[in-house]
């Protein structure tokens, strides 16, 4: 799904399966194996999807992986899969009835506000991201702290957070060619998600700044600042907004 340099996952519109709630739920479980289970809702509901599912503990299941457009369900034991399947297709039920609004007010800090994220926005790609957009460099800085940010999924390295915004008004292509070392703590955009580098690694995403946070430490609880679902701000940290 991701590779060494974080690739960006195609982002698809929202569709919608013909006949009742009742019937896309069906649809949208597939078995994978005989322990898990596959489910793709609507692009925009795969975030709440797994948050509700961690947050039901669910009898049966063991673990909850959400990728950009599924979330992947295991199961402890091949007796829990009849039950799981009853109790996700409720769920998948209750999740088409809500809004398609593309809501980020679930976040994940201990207030439940929007993790903030204070940004030094001087990267190296900074100017050709404005270029790219036909933007000054001003409002590509504004759209960046102007948007609630909300974590599609995690992957590529542990805390790399995929956030995804409620427009694409900073959709940019990857680079041409990838770094071979990008420094922790720069952020960066790319197919319409914006990230920040947990640690020093290669990748390919334009990068517009850079924040002295520590995304991933193993000694914190939990140890990623940032989760699935965890809903994301970026402040400008030269004029503290």
């Amino acid at each position: 799904m991701t590779t060494s340099t974080g690739s960006v996952p195609h982002r698809s519109g929202p569709s919608r399966t013909a006949g009742s709630r009742t019937d896309a739920a069906a649809q949208a479980i597939r078995a994978a194996g005989d322990r898990a289970f596959l489910l793709t809702p609507r692009p925009d509901a795969v975030a709440d999807l797994a948050a509700d599912l961690r947050d039901r503990r669910l009898d049966g299941v063991q673990d909850v992986l959400p990728a950009a457009e599924t979330v992947l369900v295991t199961l402890r034991s091949t007796g829990d899969a009849e039950p799981v399947r009853r109790a996700l297709h409720t769920l998948l039920e209750e999740l088409a009835e809500r809004p398609d609004s593309g809501d980020v007010s679930r976040g994940t800090s201990p207030t439940g506000e929007p993790v903030l994220i204070p940004v030094h926005y001087d990267g190296a790609d900074l100017d050709e991201v404005a270029r790219t957009l036909g933007l000054s460099v001003a409002d590509v800085i504004a759209a960046h702290t102007g948007t609630v940010w909300r974590c599609a999924f995690v992957g590529f390295a542990p805390g790399f957070g995929y956030l995804r915004s409620p427009d694409d008004r900073l959709d940019v292509p990857r680079r041409a060619e990838s770094r071979t070392a990008i420094p922790a703590g720069s952020v960066a955009l790319a197919g319409g998600y914006s990230a920040v580098y947990p640690r020093k690694s290669p990748g390919g995403w334009q990068l517009i700044g850079r924040t002295e946070l520590t995304m991933w430490d193993v000694d914190r609880e939990p140890p990623a600042l940032i989760r699935a679902g965890t809903a994301v701000r970026f402040v400008d940290a030269r004029a503290g907004r």
